[in-house]
């Protein structure tokens, strides 16, 4: 069997895609005799199956280092050279597209995965309900011609499945407990920043784009002030906006970005645009609480047996929130988002589950589900 992940949402600082297809290659590869090969845009075109073969794109200004290759028929020609048995597409755009062409060619089915929220995101930029409204009508255009549409998170699929895209499947993703694991977490981390001991230290780590609502964030410690600090990994450069407040560039090492993690108090998130949500996973699995929005799928699995949410959008109940933590138990919060992790959202778990769905997949060529159906494997 020949596996073929294809996605637009790659590149050398992308986050959760990247990690979840770079995971998905070591595991299939230890556990399976399955070949897995991930066609994504690069600087260069590179051909190897069984590996990332890479089409040369264009850098796409204003998004996190990702480029787009112009012609979906160079997209589709390489799917079809490597002759895949399955094809899972990341995005809706031109590996989509390039997707359905050679599936429908060779016979073979396609899964899609909806990772990213793209009528909320794009509709925020854009202008909200019309642009939101024609991109759901794209997305149901587009998904009726996959087999199966894989969403990390419940809320996901029931916004597919509203949106008119009945063949969905929950399909957490999952965390590498080894690499994200307390045992990385070291006391020197306020001195390397230069932070007095008694510092209240909390991490963001992620993109720097407008729905992850980094304003907020900002607030929130601007109210907090002294002994409230906020480390922001992800920006392209060192800065700090405010005396609490270090930015840090992108870490491409996950040992790195683990230790950073594991090191803070706890991590802080202000997006409501989340499909899922894995750094909160990963700083959970570093046995870290977390202090986050409660909105999109995060209340899914954060709960204040984990950490806190606050309100939407909103600087000062983000600060409470934060506030707040610091009058529980932070390390007994840590060992329950710890276990909560292991019990449910490993990598192991999460593959086992999609390996399950792909045999279905190549054995049946379509899911035989119901209509608005969301399905649940285990």
């Amino acid at each position: 069997m020949h596996l073929v992940d294809t996605t637009l949402f790659y590149s050398p600082t992308s986050g959760g895609v990247k990690r979840y297809l770079s995971a998905k290659h070591a595991w299939l590869k230890a556990n399976t005799s399955w070949q897995h090969t991930i066609v994504v845009p690069a600087e260069q075109d590179h051909f190897e199956p069984g590996e990332i073969s890479t089409l040369s794109g264009y850098p796409v200004p204003g998004t996190f280092n990702y480029r787009l290759p112009l012609s979906p028929r160079r997209w589709a020609r390489i799917l079809s050279d490597l002759n895949p048995s399955l094809i899972e597409a990341g995005d809706a755009f031109h590996p989509a597209w390039g997707a359905c062409r050679v599936a429908q060619q060779r016979g073979i089915p396609i899964a899609a995965f909806y990772h990213s929220n793209l009528p909320q995101i794009l509709g925020r930029r854009f202008g909200g309900g019309l642009t939101e409204r024609i991109l759901c009508r794209y997305l149901r255009w587009l998904y009726e011609r996959f087999d199966v549409v894989f969403a990390p998170s419940r809320l996901m699929c029931e916004f597919l499945n509203n949106m008119g895209v009945p063949h969905t499947v929950h399909q957490p993703l999952g965390v590498d407990a080894e690499i994200f694991h307390p045992k990385r977490r070291t006391p020197e981390l306020r001195a390397r920043l230069g932070l007095p001991s008694n510092t209240r230290l909390l991490v963001y780590a992620g993109r720097f784009a407008g729905e992850k609502n980094l304003p907020v964030l900002l607030q929130a410690f601007a109210r907090l002030g002294s002994p409230y600090h906020l480390l922001m990994i992800g920006g392209d450069r060192e800065a700090r906006p405010t005396h609490n407040v270090t930015m840090l560039p992108y870490r491409r090492d996950s040992l790195e970005l683990a230790g950073w993690l594991a090191s803070a108090d706890a991590l802080v998130h202000a997006g409501t645009k989340e499909t899922f949500g894995l750094v909160l996973l990963e700083a959970m699995a570093c046995g870290r609480p977390v202090v986050a929005a409660r909105a999109s799928a995060i209340p899914e699995f954060v709960d204040d047996s984990v950490g806190l949410l606050a309100e939407p959008c909103s600087g000062e109940s983000m600060a409470e929130a934060i506030a707040a933590l610091y009058e529980r138990d932070i390390e007994a919060m840590g060992i329950t988002a710890r276990a909560s992790v292991l019990r449910k959202f490993t990598w192991q778990k999460a593959f086992q589950q999609q390996l399950t769905a792909y045999a279905y997949l190549v054995g049946s060529r379509r899911l035989p589900l119901q209509d608005r159906q969301i399905v649940e494997l285990s």
